[in-house]
C-alpha cells in the first residue's frame, strides 16, 4: 500500500471544466482521514491551488509550478527554486512581440503576461483565479521567477520554441509541455518528480512509498520516479510514448483517479 498519494490538477483531478466533483472531495477527505498523505502536483500558481484546498476543506502539501514551488499542510513555503535570473530576462523578451505566442512569468505571489490572449476566467471557470497583471519589454525584474510559460493555439510553434529553448540553454532549464497549448520552462533539474521527493523525505517515506497520476509532460519525471505511476487515458501521446510500462487509466471526466483510489484504499467504505 501506498503512504502518499500525488496527483497533477488540470486534465487528471479536475473534470474539463476545471471543477472538482463531490465525489473526488469525498474520497480525498476519506483518504486524509485515514492517515494517506494526498499532494497536489501541479502547473498551477500556488495562490490557486490554496484556492483549491480550501474549496475541499483539506489540508495538503502542494507542489506548485511544476516543482519550482513546494507549500506543507499550513501554507507555509519550505522549498524554491528559482531560474537564473539572465535566462529568465532573456526569456521575458524571446516572443515577447509575436502575436502568435503569448509569454506568461510566475514570480514570487505575482502572475504576468503580455497580452490579454483570452479569458482566465474560462480556463478557471469562474473559480481559483489569479489575476495577472500585463509587463512591458525591459521593464520587469527577474528576481524571484520560478517559471516563465508561453501558449499558443499552434502546437507546432511551441514546438519549435521547445527545440530551440533545450539547444540554447541544455540542462540550465526544464522545459515541458502541460498541455499541447502550454510550453513550461522551470530552472534546470526542477521537476514535479524531484519535488515530491523532497516531500516524501520530510514525512519520512520515500519515492517507493508514491503513487502518483498525471495527464502532461510535466508529469513524466513524477510518473517515473514514482513507486507506482498511472498515466490517464486522456492524457498527451507523447507522454503515453516516454512511459509505455506505466499503466493507462480511465479519463478525468470520468474521475478515473477518484475511482482508482477508491479500489485501492477505500473498497470497504461508502461513498455517497
Amino acid at each position: 500500500m501506498f503512504c502518499i498519494v500525488a496527483s497533477d490538477l488540470d486534465g487528471t483531478l479536475l473534470s474539463s471544466n476545471h471543477q472538482v466533483s463531490v465525489f473526488t472531495k469525498q474520497i480525498l477527505r476519506s483518504l486524509i482521514n485515514r492517515g494517506i498523505h494526498f499532494i497536489f502536483a501541479t502547473g498551477r500558481h500556488y495562490i490557486n491551488v490554496v484556492q483549491i484546498c480550501d474549496d475541499l476543506d483539506i489540508h495538503a502539501y502542494m507542489i506548485t509550478s511544476n516543482g519550482a514551488r513546494v507549500y506543507d499542510m499550513n501554507g507555509s513555503l519550505i522549498c524554491a527554486h528559482d531560474l537564473n535570473e539572465n535566462i529568465a530576462l532573456e526569456l521575458f523578451d524571446i516572443v515577447y512581440r509575436d502575436p502568435k505566442i503569448t509569454t506568461n512569468i510566475f514570480r514570487n505571489d505575482e502572475w504576468f503576461i503580455n497580452r490579454n490572449v483570452f479569458n482566465q476566467g474560462d480556463f478557471f471557470n469562474g473559480k481559483f483565479v489569479l489575476n495577472a497583471q500585463f509587463y512591458q519589454q525591459g521593464m520587469l525584474s527577474a528576481k524571484g521567477v520560478c517559471k516563465v510559460y508561453f501558449t499558443s493555439d499552434n502546437y507546432q510553434y511551441l514546438l519549435n520554441l521547445e527545440q530551440y529553448l533545450n539547444k540554447r540553454w541544455g540542462g540550465l532549464i526544464n522545459v515541458s509541455f502541460s498541455l499541447p497549448v502550454c510550453l513550461e520552462v522551470m530552472a534546470g533539474g526542477v521537476s514535479k518528480g524531484y519535488a515530491l521527493g523532497e516531500v516524501a523525505n520530510l514525512l519520512g517515506y520515500e519515492l517507493r512509498h508514491c503513487i502518483s497520476f498525471g495527464d502532461g509532460m510535466n508529469d513524466r519525471e513524477m510518473l517515473e520516479m514514482s513507486g507506482k505511476g498511472c498515466i490517464m487515458r486522456n492524457a498527451q501521446q507523447r507522454l503515453k510514448d516516454s512511459l509505455p510500462f506505466l499503466e493507462v487509466i480511465g479519463s478525468n471526466e470520468e474521475d478515473a483517479v477518484s475511482n482508482y483510489l477508491k479500489t485501492m484504499y477505500l473498497m470497504n467504505e461508502c461513498i455517497e
